[in-house]
């Protein structure tokens, strides 16, 4: 017998999803393309504070996509862009990061066509997710949901930690104390969604429950290639599990792969560019603008290198604290730039600037409300050959004018003896004494700039009738039946925020949508 629901991708949206559509009595199948695994059997380096172990140790390549691709500007040659796979997906391997979208990028949302996505009516899901575990008496926090969010006090952040938090007050920006209350700017812990130094992922939090129900099946190691269609309506899935090829029929198709392997299923199965399409071979079912629009935060990291005194050990939490703040410049609205901290390497920001450093910290200073935007496209018919990604950072002079002053802004930062006394700091490849141009800092910036693996937007939500829309503000494939993305992909621009949170409340509220309570 079919099943009710196809979800394709068990991350962020499609583990709550599954866990949801599930629980209220529809029959539901998940396909994951890389393993399936109880929490229990999870690695202890995935649920680590420190991701940085599964993140680039080869033992762990099955939770990762290391053969794909992405250029950051067209100065860069191209390198691997992070993503996860296996259950959990990105989530899996990510920084644990809790914050969520402020209330100007929905607002923003909604301008761009996303009618319903305003934050009073996401609100109730946002609250519905989590447990927030220090303000949970608050009416814009949650207290009895699947993921905890927790915010390690001062006294235990690191050094690099405090000595951002120090600089950033003493250059007169305030305190925030929880930067998920509405319009929160400042020096802020970051709230991240672990219990006891243990991630807590949707695995964890939603599929864990759920598994044993006799209408949930989880498929591990299935590969979607395609939707399969009668006429405009999808009826199902084709999919490679090793060299065989399955097809699994449902009444509805839900594709949560993410904001990179969404596009490119949609892609296969006929729905994108028509050009792009026919070059490849695929018969176009729908000219729709897949993987366009493409953003992620264009970030410059800048190198720390400890003193053997404050360098601390492999396990420590890799970051504690940030700093949203509002620029002023080129009309961009509040929290438009972020700066993060990283008491020893976490994660891929910045790996490419360390020149090789054993220990080492890392500012990162990113633009949070960007305006550039990118281009996903496939390289082949073959689902077992990922996209490449053009990311186009910092084409738009608004991100380059912002980045430039977020750079200046470090220098001054690291001037400041709460940062002289920790370690020596420089930007990678380059000394402080070369970037002391408007110049020389935007050629060092397409040079090096990171992407901070936020990817979203390559599906992107609003107005049917608008020229950039891929699916409808109810997340359905505009065109088709039965047939919808949700996902990050389909965010219509990329948050002022770590993009985690916000994707699990797009698959709560697309889970009410879909089958009320």
């Amino acid at each position: 017998m079919n099943p009710d629901y196809a979800i394709v991708g068990a991350g962020s949206a499609g583990a709550t999803l599954a866990a949801w559509l599930s629980e209220r009595g529809a029959s539901v199948v998940l396909l994951e393309s890389g393993p399936d695994y109880r929490s229990a059997d999870a690695p202890a380096d995935m649920r680590s504070p420190n991701p940085a172990n599964i993140i680039v140790a080869p033992e762990y390549g099955q939770f990762r996509y290391d053969d794909l691709m992405a250029r950051r500007t067209k100065a860069q040659k191209p390198r691997v862009y992070w993503r996860g796979r296996g259950v959990d997906g990105s989530s899996a391997i990510n920084g644990q990061i809790a914050i969520r979208a402020m209330v100007e990028d929905l607002e923003s949302w909604v301008e761009d066509g996303a009618t319903g996505w305003d934050f009073v009516s996401v609100l109730p899901y946002f609250n519905r997710l989590k447990t927030d575990l220090r303000f949970a008496d608050k009416p814009y926090h949650g207290h009895n949901g699947p993921i905890p969010v927790y915010r390690a006090p001062v006294t235990l952040w690191g050094p690099v930690d405090q000595a951002l938090g120090e600089a950033s007050l003493s250059a007169g920006l305030p305190w925030a104390e929880d930067h998920n209350a509405p319009h929160a700017l400042g020096v802020s812990p970051y709230a991240i969604n672990s219990r006891d130094s243990v991630r807590v992922s949707t695995n964890d939090g939603y599929l864990g429950p759920a598994r044993g129900r006799n209408n949930l099946q989880i498929v591990g190691n299935a590969l979607v290639d395609r939707v399969l269609f009668e006429g405009a309506r999808a009826v199902g899935v084709r999919y490679l599990r090793g060299d065989d090829v399955h097809e699994l029929h449902a009444g509805t198709v839900i594709l949560s792969a993410g904001a990179v392997h969404s596009p490119a299923i949609l892609m296969r199965s006929g729905i994108g560019l028509a050009k792009d399409l026919h070059s490849l071979g695929i018969p176009v079912r729908a000219d729709l603008p897949v993987g366009q629009s493409f953003q992620d935060h264009p970030g410059a990291s800048f190198v720390v290198l400890l003193k053997e005194e404050f360098a601390p050990s492999p396990g420590f939490r890799h970051t504690n604290c940030c700093v949203r703040c509002s620029s002023g410049l080129a009309g961009a609205g509040a929290g438009d730039m972020m700066f993060v901290a990283m008491n020893r390497l976490g994660d891929s920001i910045g790996r490419h600037v360390a020149g090789g450093a054993p220990v080492f910290g890392l500012i990162t200073v990113w633009v949070n409300q960007c305006v550039s935007r990118g281009e996903l496209t496939l390289q082949s018919v073959d689902p077992r050959v990922d996209p490449f990604i053009e990311e186009n950072m910092l084409a738009d002079p608004s991100d380059q004018l912002r980045l430039r002053d977020g750079i200046h802004r470090v220098r001054e930062m690291f001037a400041t003896q709460a940062f002289t006394c920790i370690g020596n700091v420089r930007p990678g490849g380059a000394d402080w004494s070369a970037l002391n141009t408007d110049a020389a800092a935007d050629r060092w910036a397409l040079e090096n700039v990171g992407d901070t693996q936020h990817g979203t937007s390559s599906c992107r939500m609003g107005h049917p009738d608008a020229e950039t829309t891929v699916v409808d503000p109810e997340c359905r494939v505009l065109g088709f039946e039965s047939l919808y993305v949700i996902d990050a992909s389909i965010m219509p621009s990329v948050i002022r925020a770590n993009t985690h949170l916000t994707t699990v409340m797009i698959a709560e509220c697309m889970a009410d949508q879909l089958l009320p309570s």
